[in-house]
C-alpha cells in the first residue's frame, strides 16, 4: 500500500505562524521573516504518560545569514512553563517583525 505523501508546508501552526518542534526545541515562525523563536525545554517532569516542561529558554533570533552568530540573538528569557514561553514568543516576534516591516 503506498504511503500518502506529505505537503511540503505541513506544520502545526500558532497563531498562523509555524511551530516545529525537533526533541527539545521548539522552532515558531516564517524563516522567511527577519525574526523567528527558538524555544528550549531545559526541564519537564512525568505526568501520568507526558513529559511537562517545568522550564523553557525563550530566545528572539535574527534570520540575517549575514548576522555574526553572537549577534543573532536579540533577546532571552526563561519562563516556567510551554504556556508563558508562548504568550512571550508571539509577542517578541509579532514586534520584532512588523517593526522591520515599517
Amino acid at each position: 500500500m503506498a504511503q500518502k505523501k506529505k505537503a511540503k508546508d505541513d506544520f502545526l501552526y500558532y497563531k498562523g505562524k509555524p511551530f516545529v518542534r525537533c526533541d527539545n526545541t521548539i522552532y515558531y515562525g516564517n524563516m522567511s521573516d527577519p525574526h523567528v523563536i527558538v524555544m528550549q525545554v531545559l526541564d519537564s517532569k512525568k505526568v501520568g504518560d507526558l513529559d511537562v516542561a517545568t522550564k523553557v529558554s525563550v530566545q528572539l533570533v535574527s534570520t540575517d545569514e549575514n548576522a555574526k552568530p553572537k549577534d543573532k540573538i536579540l533577546k532571552r528569557i526563561e519562563k516556567p512553563g510551554i504556556f508563558s514561553a508562548m504568550d512571550i514568543a508571539d509577542i517578541w516576534l509579532e514586534r520584532a517583525n512588523s517593526a522591520k516591516a515599517n
